[in-house]
């Protein structure tokens, strides 16, 4: 399988002008769910693909972990998505946004329990079975913990992805917000995840509010974070690591220096 390789950053229609001045941009990432399939896909992306940048799909509803079955059509337009944009794989969270015909409109963490990896192990071998290329599975950020979890988060993601045989998009920002929030060792996790099934990355940035760190993907990536960056590909660089930003844009200087500082920490060329 080709993945995605080098510095990348999420496609959005407010910065598509800026990212396709990127003159080394190697892939971005581009949320599955506002890509139609009934036509051809926007021409920035079109653009992107005849460049030969890597363009990856990344879904935000299919609710692997709801214990209700993720739903056939959503998993047809994930695949879909895929054969349109010629991609080389797929990505999703590891958690639920919908239960009993109500949507929560945010991605809401699972209770680290045995029954809990059994209904996501169950949802993403049903969305295995009709995607037509491999699926990377993302840890999300989570202000709490459930009271009746049962296996830590190594032991959580470990298994899963062993049952599943699933690809990692590890995102760093996620393990950052998770360590600060719960007083943990964020180095500690990495050393038991199994890095050598990452896909890439994700990095963004966040704030601290209220006594815990928020996951906004709307302020600058904070040093605490570029630095678990330059740990992580210490251990073992992943093929590819990809900037988020979901709002609040800054100024194309700030947002080129932002990229080349991740390049910088994960040991990439820069794209800018």
């Amino acid at each position: 399988m080709t993945g995605p390789h080098g510095v990348g950053i999420g496609w959005r229609p407010e910065i598509a002008g800026f990212v396709a001045e990127l003159p080394g941009l190697r892939f971005v990432e581009v949320i599955a769910e506002a890509v139609p399939v009934a036509g051809p896909p926007p021409d920035a992306l079109v653009e992107l693909r005849e460049r030969g940048v890597t363009v990856v799909p990344h879904g935000v509803r299919l609710s692997l972990g709801g214990v209700e079955p993720v739903e056939p059509a959503r998993v047809a337009h994930l695949a879909a998505v895929a054969e349109l944009l010629a991609a080389p794989l797929v990505s999703e969270h590891i958690a639920f946004v919908r239960a009993g015909g109500l949507e929560a409109g945010h991605l809401l963490p699972l209770p680290r329990s045995r029954e809990a990896v059994d209904v996501v192990c169950a949802n993403v071998a049903r969305a295995q079975s009709e995607l037509p290329v491999p699926i990377a599975l993302e840890p999300i950020a989570a202000l709490f913990d459930w009271p009746d979890d049962e296996l830590d988060e190594a032991a959580f993601l470990s298994e899963i992805l062993e049952r599943t045989d699933a690809l990692l998009l590890l995102d760093i920002a996620n393990v950052h917000a998770n360590a600060r929030n719960r007083g943990t060792d964020p180095l500690a996790l990495l050393d038991r995840l199994p890095l050598e099934r990452v896909a890439y990355l994700h990095v963004a940035g966040g704030a601290e509010q209220g006594g815990f760190y928020h996951d906004t993907h709307t302020d600058p990536v904070p040093p605490p974070v570029l630095d678990l960056l330059a740990a992580l590909c210490a251990r073992q660089r992943p093929p590819a690591v990809l900037l988020e930003r979901d709002g609040h844009y800054p100024p194309a200087a700030e947002l080129r220096a932002e990229l080349d500082a991740v390049a910088a920490a994960s040991g990439f060329p820069v794209v800018t």
